[in-house]
């Protein structure tokens, strides 16, 4: 709360926001309206609570141009709005280890906080109406407290297409695993994992732990790969400049996206990493199976277990055929045998080069043997 007065904006510019993250390739992003220190980035009418219009010098509304300006470049708009509020006067947590009070024994306190929390969500809803809900903080409380079930029921009668995430006590649609990188995805049919550039949520000058653009576009392959969507966080100045190196971060994955989209926008969740040493995606159909293959020598790019007829892999990038070659395969006791395909020093993306293998039929692996014999590869839903 002490950097209130530092919170400038003079350079923001939503507009530029919005065209870098076109450029990254994304086709939404999250802004993050009102954190758990309860600072509201638009102008609130709601008592009791902070805000960037009326309590720092920037003195005016960030987020309406910000959803203007996604909108304008046709991006899906998601909203973060935290349920917990430590510097709100109603609400019982305070610090980590202090409350104000206990809900138990003021429950009217309580419910003067959630009309505050419900008349907030109104605003956000009825001015914004997005299309994704990035909620937090509901690990204060229950659902029941919350009354999560009617936030939900609320968001859908406003907007019956919203999606929301997994942190409304239970009553969200996806999954969130945040910061660690999964090696396989969530027990859930629909996930996104959320992670920072660096190490930190917010802008931290002296954090220069930047991924690399090789990591953040690893990161994402992975977890397309795994049926999952990928929530990459950037850190604004409190000026609203947008540090350079993470600037160029999004620019390079969405050039890199650019270049491979075939195997990125519309797959499903790709084979088990027994199958291929890296992420795969899958074409809807099953016919098209796409390899992320991290191959930077002449040493040939492997999969294995495909026992479907290939008709043609080649290099999305740049649409030229590769030859390739299966070992080992026995026809009679419908062993597939292995494939091995090698990619020209020409045709290798500097960072994955993406392979698409066309099937003659919906892919079926082979699984006669071993611990996964007898389970179905999973693909995500629609």
């Amino acid at each position: 709360m002490e950097q209130l007065n530092g919170f400038t904006a003079k350079n923001y510019q939503p507009s530029y926001w919005a065209e870098l993250i076109e450029q990254s390739g994304a086709r939404y992003a999250v802004l993050t309206t009102r954190h758990h220190d309860g600072v509201a980035l638009w102008d609130t009418q709601m008592d009791g609570g902070t805000s960037t219009v009326e309590d720092t010098p920037a003195a005016r509304d960030l987020v309406t141009p910000f959803v203007d300006a996604l909108r304008d470049n046709n991006i899906k708009v998601g909203l973060y709005y935290s349920l917990s509020n430590w510097s709100h006067n109603k609400y019982d947590q305070f610090k980590r280890d202090e409350k104000r009070y206990d809900v138990e024994d003021h429950p009217e306190r309580w419910e003067q906080y959630l009309e505050y929390m419900d008349g907030q969500i109104h605003e956000l809803a009825t001015q914004f109406n997005p299309d994704l809900w990035w909620f937090d903080g509901d690990w204060e409380h229950s659902a029941e407290q919350w009354d999560a079930r009617g936030i939900r029921n609320y968001i859908l009668k406003t907007n019956p297409d919203a999606i929301i995430n997994s942190r409304l006590a239970g009553y969200g649609d996806y999954s969130t695993p945040e910061q660690g990188v999964p090696v396989y995805g969530p027990n859930a049919k629909y996930w996104e994992l959320c992670l920072t550039i660096n190490g930190s949520w917010g802008y931290q000058p002296t954090d220069n732990t930047h991924k690399t653009s090789y990591q953040v576009i690893r990161i994402f392959s992975d977890m397309i790969g795994n049926g999952g969507n990928l929530l990459l966080d950037i850190a604004p100045r409190a000026d609203g400049s947008i540090p350079e190196i993470q600037a160029k971060v999004l620019q390079e994955l969405g050039a890199w996206i650019d270049r491979n989209e075939t195997g990125i926008y519309g797959t499903r969740e790709g084979i088990p990493l027994e199958y291929f040493y890296g992420p795969t995606t899958l074409s809807p159909d099953r016919t098209r199976l796409y390899l992320f293959a991290d191959n930077l020598s002449d040493r040939p790019v492997i999969l294995k277990g495909i026992q479907n007829k290939i008709r043609s892999i080649r290099v999305v990038n740049t649409g030229n055929k590769l030859d390739f070659e299966r070992k080992g395969a026995i026809d009679w006791a419908d062993y597939p045998g292995i494939l091995y395909m090698t990619i020209p020093e020409s045709e290798r993306d500097k960072y994955l080069t993406v392979l698409e293998v066309t099937l003659d039929s919906p892919l079926k692996l082979f699984k006669k043997y071993g611990k996964n014999a007898d389970k179905e590869v999973v693909t995500q839903s629609d």
